[in-house]
């Protein structure tokens, strides 16, 4: 029996990289992508299976996905859509250009990437597809706006997308992560000092403990998780016979789920609102 294939971007570091290695070890065909055509010699050197994929391309989503199919001769279990940034910043300082950037990598290129496998899972009567969403995607803290929607807005689509794929074969999960071991921090670093014009903003003072939140080596908070935490997850909703519509990571992620059904929202803001 051939093994199971699963599609996953993003797996230049952190949670695509261990879920990668983490499946191969557990005998998936793993196809692997990254951006960066450096990090996919680095993967194939590991031994994975890696393609290029930018998901901000839809050229490179088309060629990508055909590549796999190929490979596969026209079959994909599952899909990954792990690729993703986080744009730092008070809503009122994040540019136009750089909201467009952030949806472009966190909804849009995930999005098109789906629309491009559903049919193939269609045709072939089963499919599971898994989002790497956030805490975020539902209890939003400051100065993450741009992040903040765009996970928002991925929970929402994954919602419908629950429902009009009803009776399909095709199951849809959402991971939320919260602090995990990565290169998070770095990246939204270099798109804050990229993006936001500190020297003439209200935000000034607090931007200054946001860069030293950046900037911080090592774990951000005391729950931070390692990767694997995140693999654990998306193996539970690979397997499972009727996968659940969420899978929440880390302790902060199961504290805030439960805070914001029993809270009023003006409690809930003041929690949130103390929150690094």
């Amino acid at each position: 029996m051939s093994s199971r294939s699963i599609l996953i971007t993003g797996c230049s570091s952190g949670i695509g990289l261990v879920v990668a290695q983490g499946l191969a070890a557990k005998g998936w065909r793993v196809f692997a992508t990254a951006r960066q055509a450096a990090d996919v010699a680095r993967l194939q050197a590991q031994g994975l299976e890696a393609l290029q994929l930018d998901v901000d391309d839809s050229d490179s989503i088309a060629q990508a996905v055909a590549e796999v199919l190929l490979r596969t001769g026209g079959t994909l279990d599952a899909l990954f859509n792990n690729a993703g940034y986080g744009q730092p910043g008070a809503a009122e300082d994040v540019p136009r250009a750089a909201m467009r950037a952030q949806f472009e990598t966190n909804v849009f290129g995930a999005w098109e990437l789906m629309n491009a496998v559903i049919p193939v899972m269609r045709r072939q009567g089963h499919g599971r597809i898994l989002f790497n969403s956030s805490v975020l995607g539902f209890a939003a803290m400051k100065y993450r706006g741009a992040y903040n929607a765009s996970k928002y807005a991925m929970e929402g689509l994954c919602d419908t997308l629950r429902l009009e794929l009803a009776g399909s074969g095709i199951a849809v999960s959402l991971i939320e992560p919260g602090p995990i071991e990565s290169r998070f921090r770095a990246n939204a670093l270099v798109k804050f000092v990229q993006c936001i014009d500190v020297a003439h903003s209200a935000h000034g003072a607090a931007y200054e403990k946001q860069l030293l939140r950046l900037k911080q080596e090592g774990h951000a908070t005391a729950f931070t998780l390692p990767a694997s935490a995140v693999l654990a997850k998306v193996e539970k909703a690979l397997a499972a016979a009727c996968p659940a519509a969420r899978y929440r990571v880390t302790f902060p992620t199961h504290l805030f789920w439960y805070l914001k059904r029993l809270l009023p929202t003006r409690w809930l803001d003041a929690v949130l609102g103390r929150a690094a």
